[in-house]
């Protein structure tokens, strides 16, 4: 992903976090990761985000996805010392497509399909103050609506670099490209 591009989704994130009332500071405005999963294709497939804390035990974040843009489908893998993320979505703002194991077809689904390969077709529809917790191991994938969404995080410890994506031309970590 360019520079310049990366800037801009940055600052559409801020407009969306300010529509939604959440006040970030001047540095976590400047520290907005927007992650493009390595296809090049940030507007249908991809996520803004901030990282308040990460520990070993707890982590939160909060999300943006502009209207249809999709976090592929995914799933937390632990090692030998940790089961895997356990993690809570909570809309804060618009409406959240959330997509998960079991019973589901892709012709009734409210979101729109990916451009991204997907497995799984149980839908959550979350509307501001409602939310739902995965498991570890859980498959999802999840889909702003047509107004986009503001989504809080609540989990345990984040590694993003050891999720288990379906499609395997996903890139978790941003590679910036100058402009």
């Amino acid at each position: 992903m360019k520079r310049s591009e990366m800037k801009k989704c940055a600052q559409r994130a801020v407009e969306m976090f300010e529509k939604a009332h959440i006040f970030l500071t001047d540095e976590e405005k400047a520290n907005i990761e927007v992650a493009d999963f390595g296809l090049g294709r940030v507007e249908n497939v991809g996520l803004e985000l901030i990282t308040y804390v990460n520990t070993m035990r707890v982590c939160a974040k909060e999300m943006v996805l502009f209207p249809y843009q999709t976090c592929p489908e995914h799933w937390h893998v632990g090692d030998e010392n940790t089961p895997g993320k356990e993690e809570t979505f909570r809309c804060r703002f618009g409406e959240v497509f959330l997509y998960v194991d079991g019973e589901g077809s892709k012709e009734n689904i409210k979101g729109r399909l990916p451009q991204t390969d997907v497995t799984v077709f149980k839908e959550i529809h979350l509307l501001p103050g409602q939310q739902y917790t995965l498991m570890p191991g859980t498959k999802h994938w999840f889909q702003g609506g047509p107004g986009g969404a503001v989504v809080s995080e609540f989990s345990t410890r984040s590694t993003d670099e050891t999720d288990v994506f379906t499609d395997k031309e996903i890139v978790r970590i941003p590679v910036i490209e100058e402009d």
